[in-house]
């Protein structure tokens, strides 16, 4: 049986722990305030870019052709310009026509689960006694990733265990029980608190139901389309 890694013993190490990459994204920082509202956004950016080139409205106007009570009106909010306009304003301001747009904050999705409202599905290869909860699913997100969260519950024997083989990554969180966990040829006994996260394209799944009930979670991510 596979031993499980252990950060404790590496944070022994100080010169292990000294080499481990800094994680790339910061999750505390917070993005430029956006603006909900596509016309104030589009204002708020010609606006900005003009002052950057440190020019007049009315040198704007010149240079595009367009009124100087139009770029009032666009600048403030107070109209929807044209793409013509646009194209005009992304010539003259030297940008590209996408760059007006990078303040408008779209809808952004949530979905909130109370406790024991999963949607029970089944996946394949699912046993009697072992039930899978699905916590939430949001299409189309800005990510680029589908991410399926499962509540997962093992409560009786079976002769066999399920074996998956999907494409993605999958993280497991045991919260009660324990499992002697398969990926690919490695085995790992889970207890609760212990984690797992590895390329789901290896076949993995539940090898050994030691302690009954057992409880975890498991969260796939895969490229969207």
């Amino acid at each position: 049986m596979a031993k499980k890694a252990s950060y404790t013993e590496e944070a022994q190490d100080h010169d292990v722990v000294a080499s481990k990459p800094a994680l790339l994204q910061d999750p505390h920082a917070l993005r430029e305030p956006k603006e909900n509202n596509l016309e104030m956004a589009i204002g708020h950016e010609v606006r900005a870019f003009r002052k950057k080139l440190g020019i007049t409205v009315t040198d704007l106007s010149a240079a595009t052709g367009i009124s100087l009570g139009m770029l009032s009106k666009i600048e403030n909010g107070n109209i929807s310009p044209s793409l013509t306009t646009l194209q005009s304003l992304s010539r003259a301001l030297g940008v590209p026509l996408t760059a007006f747009f990078r303040r408008f904050e779209e809808p952004r999705n949530a979905m909130f689960v109370k406790a024991g409202e999963g949607v029970e599905i089944e996946r394949r290869g699912t046993r009697s006694g072992h039930q899978y909860n699905l916590l939430g699913h949001i299409d189309n997100n800005t990510s680029g990733v589908v991410v399926e969260p499962y509540l997962i519950t093992l409560s009786a024997d079976s002769d066999v265990f399920p074996a998956f083989q999907h494409e993605g990554m999958e993280f497991l969180y045991m919260l009660e029980g324990e499992v002697v966990y398969r990926h690919g040829d490695q085995l790992y006994t889970m207890q609760p608190g212990d984690s797992l996260f590895f390329d789901a394209d290896a076949r993995h799944g539940p090898e050994e139901l030691v302690k009954l009930p057992a409880r975890y979670l498991s969260i796939i991510s895969y490229p969207q389309g």
